[in-house]
C-alpha cells in the first residue's frame, strides 16, 4: 500500500506540473505583449527622448524606473515612474546667486528667438506706447489695455538682463536685491531723502523708510497696532494701494499679514518690480474706471500711505470701491495729505484751506459709506467698515448719496466699471451679526471651512468636497516635493504663482514654507471660489490667461498650472499661454504642469523650443492615470548671450 500510496502521488505531482504548464505560458505571453504595449507607448508619444542638454549644471537626476504590472513606485530625485518620462536630468536648483556664476551651457537651436533687448521688461497688457491710445482722464491709459489681435502678440521669447541673477533668499531679499535684474535708479533719486531705496555696488538696499515713514516700516506698523489689533490674528488679509517698493507689505509679512500691494506702472519705474524682486507679492494695477480685480469683501484692511489717490472725487468713487473690497468689520488707513495738515501744510507745497478742504471732503464720504472713525492720531487716521448695513439701510432715508447697488454681481471685476453705489453686504436677522458669517482667527481661518461655502452660497460645492480638496492638495503637494527635491529646500523658492487655484488648497498646503503663492482664478472657470481663497486667508486675483498678467518678466520662481490646458482647449492658442508662462518665470525657475497626457505630450512639443528642459512623469496615483505631471526647468540664459 505504500508503493500504491508513494505512486498515486507521483502521479498527482506530474498531473499538478502539467496542468501549471500551460498557465506558465500564458503568464510569459502577457509579460512579453505588456513589453511590447509599453514600448509602442513610448513611440507613441514621441519616442525614446534623449536627455536634455544640462541648463546651468545638472544636479538632480530623474531617470525612468517603470515596471509593467509593478505597484506605484516612490518618484524621488534619482527616479521617476512615467514611461513617457525623458530618461535625463532636469537641474531645479538655482546657480546664478550670490555664490557665483557658472560656465555657460554649450550651444542648441531653439525654435523661438529671443526678443529685441527693449522687451526685456514688456508687460503686455501695460505697453508704454499702446497706453498712450486711450484717455488719460482718470488714468485710464494705465489700465489693462491688452494685444488686440495676434498681429500684436510676441512671438519671441523675454530676455532677462545681462547679469542676471537668481534674488536673494528670504527673508535677506527683503532688505537687498541685485541691481542687475533692475536696472533702474530713478527711485533712488526721487525718494533719496525718504530711505526707500539706494545703490550700494551691485546691489539695491531698502531700508524700510517711507514717505509718511521716515523712523521705518516697522515703526509705523506698530503705530497702527496701538490703534487696531494686528496681532491677535483677526487682521490677515491687507491691500496696499499705491504700493510704493512695498516695505508697508514687507514688514507685515512677520506679523502674519499678507498684503496685495498694487502700483501702475508710471514714472516711478519699475516700483512694483522692487517689490516683487525683494520677495513681496505685488501687481500691476490703478484705480481709475475698472473694479479691482479682487471679490467683495476681500480684504481685512486697506492702506493707502500718500498714495495721491483722489479720494474725494468723482462722487467718492475710489473709496467706495475700496468699501466693496473690504470685509465687513474691515479698516482703511490713510496717512499722508491731508491727514495731520496742520503739521505739514508748509512742507506740502499747499494752502491749509485746501488740504482741509479735502479732508472734509473725505470725512464726508466716509460718513456716506457707513463708515466710522476709528481714531487719529499724528499722521495716520483709521476708519472701519460696518460689521452689516441694518443701521446704514436706516439711516439712508435721510443720507440719499450713494444709493445701494440693486442689480449688480458684487464679485464680478474683470472690466467691470466701479459704480458710485454701496455694495450691500448679505442679509443679517441681528444687529450683532457679521454680514457672510465671521472669519476664524488666523491661523484657524486658514482650514476651517469659509463662511461662503458653509452657507451654501457657491454652488455646487460642499463642505465635504472642500475638506476632502484640502487633504488632497496635501497629497499632492507632499508629491511635488518628492519629484523635485529642491522643493522643500528652504531659500529655493519664494514667489509662487497658481495659475487655477479653485480653493487655494495648493497654497495652504505651503502655509509653513517660506514661500507665499499668488492664487489666480481662471475668468472661464467657477470665478465665484475667489472669495473662497480670501476668507481662507489667502490673496490673489481674477484672470484670463487667454490674455497677459499684469506684472513684470521674471516675477516668479515656481509656476504650478493645474489643468489650465483643459480648461482654455479651444478658446486660445496654447503658444501663448505658454509663452506668457515663460516671460513671467524666473531663468531657473520652475514650472509643475498638471493635466491629461495627450495635452503634455504637445506642450511638451512646444517647451522644448522655449529654452525649457522639461519632464513627463506619473500622477501621484501611478501610471495608471491619464492625467499626468510635466516638470519643467527653464534653462539661464541672458540678454546678448547667443551661446544660448
Amino acid at each position: 500500500m505504500a508503493v500504491g500510496a508513494a505512486a498515486a502521488k507521483l502521479h498527482l505531482s506530474s498531473a499538478a506540473a502539467a496542468a501549471r504548464r500551460p498557465s506558465l505560458l500564458h503568464l510569459a505571453a502577457v509579460a512579453v505583449l505588456c513589453s511590447l504595449s509599453y514600448l509602442l507607448g513610448i513611440w507613441h508619444h514621441g519616442g525614446f527622448s534623449a536627455a536634455p542638454a544640462a541648463g546651468a549644471g545638472a544636479a538632480v537626476s530623474i531617470a525612468t524606473a517603470v515596471s509593467c504590472a509593478s505597484p506605484t513606485p516612490t518618484v524621488s530625485a534619482g527616479s521617476s515612474s512615467s514611461p513617457s518620462s525623458s530618461a535625463g536630468p532636469l537641474d531645479f536648483a538655482a546657480h546664478h546667486t550670490a555664490e557665483g556664476m557658472e560656465a555657460e551651457a554649450a550651444p542648441r537651436q531653439r525654435a523661438y528667438e529671443a526678443c529685441p533687448a527693449k522687451y526685456s521688461e514688456y508687460t503686455p497688457c501695460e505697453d508704454v506706447e499702446r497706453s498712450l491710445r486711450f484717455s488719460r482722464d482718470r488714468l485710464v491709459y494705465r489700465e489693462r489695455h491688452c494685444p488686440a489681435s495676434d498681429a500684436e502678440r510676441l512671438r519671441c521669447l523675454v530676455p532677462a538682463p545681462r547679469g542676471y541673477r537668481n534674488p536673494f533668499p528670504w527673508p535677506a531679499s527683503r532688505d537687498v536685491a541685485w541691481f542687475a535684474n533692475v536696472p533702474h535708479k530713478e527711485l533712488t533719486v526721487e525718494k533719496a531723502v525718504q530711505n526707500w531705496i539706494r545703490v550700494d555696488g551691485d546691489k539695491f538696499r531698502f531700508p524700510g523708510g517711507g514717505t509718511m515713514f521716515p523712523r521705518g516700516a516697522g515703526a509705523y506698523i506698530d503705530d497702527i497696532g496701538r490703534i487696531i489689533p494686528l496681532h491677535d490674528g483677526s487682521i490677515r488679509t491687507a491691500l496696499d494701494t499705491g504700493c510704493g517698493v512695498a516695505s508697508w507689505g514687507a514688514y507685515l509679512l512677520s506679523r502674519n499679514i499678507l498684503a496685495m500691494s498694487f502700483a501702475p506702472r508710471d514714472s516711478h519705474e519699475a516700483q512694483v518690480q522692487f517689490a516683487l524682486e525683494r520677495g513681496v507679492p505685488a501687481m500691476i494695477g490703478v484705480l481709475a474706471s475698472n473694479r479691482l480685480t479682487y471679490p467683495a469683501r476681500s480684504f481685512d484692511m486697506a492702506h493707502c500711505s500718500r498714495c495721491l489717490i483722489p479720494w474725494q472725487l468723482y462722487d467718492g468713487l475710489y473709496l467706495i470701491e475700496i468699501d466693496r473690497v473690504l470685509r465687513p468689520g474691515g479698516y482703511w488707513i490713510l496717512s499722508g495729505p491731508p491727514i495731520n495738515w496742520r503739521k505739514h501744510w508748509k512742507g506740502w507745497a499747499r494752502t491749509r484751506e485746501d488740504l482741509n478742504a479735502e479732508q472734509q471732503a473725505i470725512e464726508k464720504v466716509a460718513r456716506s459709506l457707513c463708515w466710522k472713525k476709528v481714531k487719529e492720531e499724528n499722521d495716520i487716521a483709521i476708519w472701519q467698515k460696518p460689521t452689516n448695513h441694518i443701521h446704514c439701510k436706516t439711516i439712508r432715508k435721510v443720507i440719499k448719496s450713494p444709493p445701494f447697488c440693486s442689480s449688480q454681481n458684487p464679485d464680478a471685476a474683470w472690466y467691470d466699471k466701479m459704480e458710485a453705489c454701496i455694495t450691500p453686504l448679505p442679509e443679517v436677522s441681528d444687529l450683532k451679526e457679521v454680514a457672510g458669517g465671521e472669519l476664524k482667527k488666523w491661523p484657524e481661518r486658514l482650514t476651517a471651512v469659509p463662511p461662503r461655502i458653509a452657507s451654501g452660497s457657491i454652488e455646487g460645492v460642499t463642505e465635504e468636497m472642500y475638506v476632502e480638496d484640502t487633504e488632497l492638495w496635501k497629497r499632492r503637494v507632499g508629491h511635488y516635493k518628492s519629484v523635485i527635491s529642491q522643493f522643500g529646500q528652504k531659500g529655493r523658492y519664494r514667489n509662487l504663482l497658481d495659475m487655477n487655484a479653485k480653493f487655494g488648497g495648493f497654497a495652504a498646503a505651503l502655509v509653513d514654507d517660506p514661500v507665499w503663492v499668488m492664487n489666480m482664478v481662471p475668468t472661464v472657470g467657477n470665478s465665484t471660489t475667489l472669495g473662497v481663497i480670501y476668507e481662507r486667508g489667502l490673496i490673489g486675483s481674477y484672470q484670463d490667461w487667454c490674455e497677459g498678467m499684469s506684472t513684470y518678466p521674471r516675477t516668479y520662481d515656481l509656476i504650478h498650472a493645474d489643468s489650465v490646458f483643459t480648461l482654455y482647449n479651444g478658446r486660445c492658442d496654447m503658444e501663448n499661454i505658454l509663452l506668457e508662462m515663460d516671460r513671467i518665470l524666473r531663468p531657473e525657475g520652475t514650472v509643475i504642469v498638471r493635466d491629461d497626457v495627450d495635452l503634455l505630450v504637445k506642450i511638451k512639443s512646444i517647451a522644448d523650443g522655449m529654452r525649457w528642459n522639461s519632464q513627463i512623469v506619473d500622477h501621484e496615483d501611478g501610471p495608471l492615470v491619464r492625467e499626468k505631471l510635466l516638470l519643467v526647468v527653464k534653462t539661464y540664459w541672458t540678454l546678448g548671450d547667443n551661446k544660448q
